[in-house]
């Protein structure tokens, strides 16, 4: 087996005791094949009833706490985790399928595919082809946005990323998707030259709220969204399309 990055994957068998150190991957894994999660991290809040081992942050894993656990896989991304904590676990033997940070939901889904039905030799869930179904369509553009996930300093969407095709495919264009960079750093006054329309602001990695954000942008329509359903891949794209076409109105 290869990883999204190339590199082998050393199963002997379907995988059973596996660390994830992606909270999305947390809630593929555990609603495709519960019971084989063994340590996963402090973000992973979903599911909810999960009750494993933590093992530390994803940006910061505990990695002597994830090698006493024995896994025989560890799911990590390409983004979120550090090229060294790979390697070293690597270097201690165990597996590490790392998934590349996909820029399109088919992207994601697409890799998603692989890691179950390889790594853990499951058939195709029917929530993987629930969501593909109903992120096929890509809409008309009918609103452009800046679209934030953190302040001080602030931070934005750039070009290739999965919130940045999410939103498009429900027809809101991303002011910053021609950007060099995928996370643009601008002034705020940069952000409010833009002619946007909208200002979506999630409630991860940075919470933003109703208190605490909006008032940044005085001259845009603010729309309040969750984190999980604009930046998660997993069974939570299937309820994200209803949810997030919702808040667009």
């Amino acid at each position: 087996m290869i990883d999204d990055l190339g590199e082998p994957v050393p199963l002997d068998g379907p995988a059973a005791r596996v660390v994830s150190l992606v909270p999305s991957l947390t809630e593929a894994v555990e609603v495709s094949a519960p019971g084989r999660l063994v340590g996963v991290t402090d973000y992973c809040t979903h599911p909810s009833t999960l009750a494993v081992a933590r093992v530390g942050g994803s940006k910061y894993p505990k990695i002597d706490d994830v090698l006493a656990l024995a896994p025989d896989l560890v799911l990590a991304n390409s983004e979120e985790n550090r090229p060294e904590d790979v390697e070293r676990l690597r270097a201690n033997g165990f597996p590490v399928w790392v998934m590349e940070a996909a820029a399109t939901v088919p992207a994601a889904l697409g890799s998603l595919r692989r890691i179950l039905t390889q790594a853990f030799a499951l058939d195709e869930p029917d929530w993987l082809v629930a969501a593909e179904e109903v992120w096929r369509e890509t809409r008309p553009i009918r609103a452009h946005a800046v679209i934030p996930v953190w302040r001080k300093p602030w931070i934005v969407l750039g070009r290739d990323t999965f919130g940045g095709d999410v939103l498009r495919r429900l027809g809101i264009g991303n002011v910053y998707e021609g950007h060099a960079e995928r996370y643009p750093r601008p002034s705020l006054d940069e952000l409010n030259e833009q002619g946007a329309d909208l200002v979506v602001l999630p409630d991860e990695p940075y919470v933003f709220t109703h208190t605490d954000g909006p008032e940044a942008f005085p001259g845009l329509r603010p729309v309040l969204v969750s984190g999980r359903y604009l930046t998660w891949y997993g069974p939570s794209l299937v309820e994200a399309h209803e949810e997030l076409s919702r808040a667009f109105g």
